[in-house]
């Protein structure tokens, strides 16, 4: 699936549109490998997905690695591995347990550590468009969609 978008409000429906869709699949367990630049969208992105759960405010864990979002019996665990430099700082925070219980696992910087991605990931591509610093593409490829 491929979106052209003018806005954070249009990212964020797509993000919400993919947790409706898997919820109405009933899958509780997913792995969302997000892919883009810096500032390209991709928190916003997560805060759609996050919302459709009932949860309204999502930050950017860089600094914190993780943000854990339990809403009823769901739970999204939300990562950003700009500052990872090796697997040992993934092992250290407990990546493991995190992506293989059963939870949304939103991933920001995924590529950063390629061997960790598993193969039925989602993987979400933001890029800007060159003529138009305002516009994005949206890509969403794999897993169950």
């Amino acid at each position: 699936m491929i979106y052209r978008v003018n806005s954070d409000t249009e990212t964020e429906s797509i993000g919400r549109n993919l947790a409706k869709m898997l919820t109405e699949l009933s899958i509780k367990r997913s792995y969302i490998a997000m892919r883009g630049e810096m500032g390209v969208g991709k928190t916003v992105f997560t805060r759609g997905f996050v919302s459709h759960f009932g949860w309204a405010n999502v930050k950017s864990p860089t600094y914190t690695i993780v943000n854990e979002y339990k809403i009823g019996k769901t739970n999204i665990y939300h990562f950003d591995l700009y500052r990872i430099s090796d697997s040992e700082d993934l092992e250290s925070i407990g990546y493991h347990e995190y992506v293989e219980s059963d939870a949304h696992s939103i991933v920001e910087w995924s590529e950063r550590v390629p061997e960790y991605i598993p193969e039925d990931a989602i993987t979400v591509t933001i890029s800007r468009v060159p003529e138009d610093d305002n516009v994005r593409v949206i890509e969403i490829t794999g897993g169950p969609i």
